[in-house]
């Protein structure tokens, strides 16, 4: 049986070869929806561990963790500098570090930040923690050799954003891979952005960062900025405005004092993975959508696979009828169908799994290149379930042309 089955799709490949690309295809496109989505809730979440509390002015909780923990360009209000001081200070807090956004260098965001901040998020794989106003320390995914001048561009090349001439940034390290964000940052200290903005000790600490960008401008023709000066993390209450705090609270129990303390009053404090619990449940609507498209494709699919195959069958009715004539029972016939058939739906079941599976390493791999985000792709034991059913779905379809061979009348097939 086995080898008139291998002799009868070797005679009609180039039709097996059809129904198999189509079905895999039809596959593929729900597993590569299910693991994409998967990888995107696992790699954002990883992310945001590093992270306990973000405080910032109030506005938009989802644009405050997406500007402070993804590092995606937005302008955001400023929060009063003396925050900083007073969360630095308190004993809740293990530590504290400032974030100032709005420069970029080549693609890649420049972010003011403290010392304590790199330190506990990686550590330095090469060279050395910045020191001076202008010394910076980048990400292990920033393409940019040991020394090289950084010259910070207000916004981005895409926007028109002009590049500051007050200050070159020289690369003193790099930090090992941290599968975030923060791995195409370019981190240099706080003072250095205070001082390209315009923003001095008595300057404004609230506000839009737009508002803020115009008088910034007239600053700037003013603004001289050392390199050589060293840089001092004592902060104290007459600090510039900046657009956010990431916090590391001493326990769960401060984080949530931290939280309810620093949620009003000219202030906002969050959870980052609070926030992106309402992210997913956007992600999920969306994945409802595509899932329901993958199976209405994989139903048509099915659909004309068991057109064609009955059509298939009618055609075949003479050496269905030969084989009854030379004595072949019903169920040998049955199972002869039953069988080509379904090899040919397995075969495109499982190529489709593997290629949904490259599908969404790529799609990872691509959106890491440009984020820097980790997005890890795995087959989980629900897919293995699924996968059952599918093939169970495809067992039972092939029953379908199996039984009209079955009934076929091997004197009608030969007449015919």
């Amino acid at each position: 049986m086995t080898g008139f089955i291998l002799a009868d799709l070797r005679r009609l490949w180039a039709g097996s070869l059809v129904v198999v690309l189509l079905i895999a295809f039809a596959t593929a496109l729900g597993v590569a929806v299910t693991l994409q989505e998967r990888s995107l809730r696992l790699g954002s979440a990883r992310a945001a561990d590093h992270f306990d509390l973000v405080v910032g002015a109030p506005g938009s909780e989802t644009q405050l963790v997406l500007s402070s923990v993804f590092l995606q360009a937005s302008p955001l209000p400023l929060l009063p500098g003396a925050t900083l001081a007073k969360l630095t200070y308190d004993p809740r807090v293990a530590w504290a570090a400032p974030v100032g956004l709005g420069d970029s260098f080549s693609g890649y965001p420049i972010v003011g930040t403290a010392t304590v901040l790199i330190s506990e998020l990686s550590s330095i794989d090469e060279g050395r923690m910045f020191r001076t106003a202008g010394e910076a320390v980048v990400g292990a995914a920033v393409d940019l050799p040991m020394g090289y001048g950084v010259k910070p561009m207000h916004g981005s090349a895409y926007e028109g954003g002009e590049t500051h001439t007050e200050l070159s940034y020289s690369i003193v390290g790099r930090m090992k891979p941290t599968g975030t964000a923060w791995d195409k940052a370019i981190l240099v200290p706080i003072q250095s952005v205070w001082a390209l903005h315009g923003l001095g000790e008595h300057d404004q600490r609230e506000g839009d960062h737009d508002a803020a960008h115009g008088e910034e401008e007239a600053a700037h023709a003013h603004a001289h900025v050392d390199p050589q000066s060293p840089v001092s993390e004592n902060w104290d209450r007459d600090a510039p405005g900046l657009p956010a705090i990431l916090v590391k609270p001493k326990s769960i129990a401060d984080a949530y004092k931290l939280r309810q303390e620093y949620r009003g009053g000219g202030t906002l404090a969050v959870f980052p993975g609070e926030v992106l619990t309402a992210l997913y449940t956007t992600l999920g609507d969306a994945k409802k959508v595509l899932s329901a498209v993958a199976i209405g494709a994989q139903v048509l699919v099915a659909a004309a696979v068991l057109l064609v195959t009955v059509v298939h069958i009618g055609q075949r009715r003479r050496q269905i009828g030969a084989l009854r004539a030379l004595g072949a029972p019903q169920s040998a016939v049955f199972s002869i169908v039953w069988l080509e058939l379904f090899v040919l739906n397995a075969i495109g079941i499982l190529l489709g799994f593997g290629i949904g599976y490259f599908a969404a390493k790529l799609l990872s791999a691509l959106f890491a290149g440009q984020s820097g985000i980790t997005l890890p792709v795995a087959f989980a034991q629900i897919d293995l379930v699924n996968a059952g059913a599918i093939l169970l779905f495809a067992a039972i379809l092939a029953v379908v042309p199996a039984v009209i061979a079955y009934r076929q009348s091997p004197a009608q097939a030969l007449r015919s």
